[in-house]
């Protein structure tokens, strides 16, 4: 069984046990979701993952993604973020199993998401930890700006012009 089939069987025994303590139904959409989130690679929001669900014909409906999405949340399968300024928030998932600790790099044109690791954040995190008697269970770090895509075609016009 390779890395991925691996997590994923993880993931679905992880559902499965939060679904039965919880008092919640373990229904077919629910895995279906977990299998399309976790065959992702990307940050994504949840009318994405809706779309996508629909472009495989497979029938669920928005309000069981949003739903299924905060319970993946609650149970550690998924994260949630919060990238955008304070006047364009929004929502946006990855898987949580399976992934190393990360940043993450935003362009404020296209809004597209990079991810970077570096190990100095590693130390940091202990670091920071350790001098203020803190157990940190989880940081967040995010850089915005303007990427040097040149596909990128939300980029005002002079920024194009003065980056060739």
């Amino acid at each position: 069984m390779d890395e991925a089939h691996s997590i994923l069987a993880t993931a679905r025994i992880q559902l499965e046990k939060s679904l039965l303590a919880k008092g919640l139904r373990r229904s077919s959409e629910r895995f279906a979701i977990l299998d399309e989130v976790y065959s992702r690679n990307d940050h994504f929001d949840a009318e994405d993952l809706y779309l996508s669900m629909q472009q495989k014909s497979y029938p669920v409906s928005r309000a069981t993604v949003y739903n299924t999405l905060d319970v993946l949340v609650d149970c550690g399968l998924v994260q949630r973020h919060q990238f955008g300024d304070e006047d364009n928030v929004k929502s946006r998932y990855e898987k949580s199993l399976g992934r190393q600790q990360h940043a993450h790099l935003i362009c404020v044109y296209c809004h597209h998401v990079k991810e970077f690791c570096d190990p100095r954040l590693h130390f940091i995190k202990t670091s920071v930890g350790n001098a203020l008697s803190f157990q940190i269970h989880a940081h967040s770090l995010v850089f915005y700006g303007q990427c040097t895509d040149e596909n990128c075609e939300t980029k005002p016009i002079e920024t194009l012009i003065t980056n060739r």
